[in-house]
């Protein structure tokens, strides 16, 4: 049976897409799909459908957030923090799963950080 092998591309609106895009690969890494494809480290990715009154993404309007897994969790909110970038974190993000801190890109964006817990 024919099955999905993965996510190939996360695509959304945004008010200026050039800056949005230099601004996710200059803090994340994330290539932008005009310059590059990115290719990402294989692991673990989850799909979850939340429910439509669900407070987790933040303001109710926002109808996706992107989960990026991260390799140095503390590393990443240190350089996130010293580009002037607020970062998040709270304890009851941090579970059996890893550890998550959160972000808002440029337009307001929620964007997850999980550095999954080790093996």
């Amino acid at each position: 049976m024919p099955k999905v092998l993965g996510i190939g591309g996360l695509f959304f609106r945004a008010k200026d897409p050039v800056t949005l895009a230099a601004w996710y690969e200059t803090h994340l890494g994330v290539g932008d799909l005009h310059k590059s494809v990115w290719h990402q480290e294989a692991g673990t990715t989850l799909f979850g459908p939340f429910r439509q009154d669900t407070d987790y993404f933040g303001r109710a309007e926002q109808q996706w957030m992107i989960n990026f897994r991260v390799d140095d969790l503390d590393g990443f909110i240190a350089r996130l923090t010293t580009s002037g970038i607020a970062v998040e974190t709270r304890e009851e993000w941090d579970s059996e799963v890893g550890r998550f801190a959160r972000i808002h890109d440029p337009e307001g964006n929620p964007v997850e950080l999980w550095e999954p817990a080790s093996a």
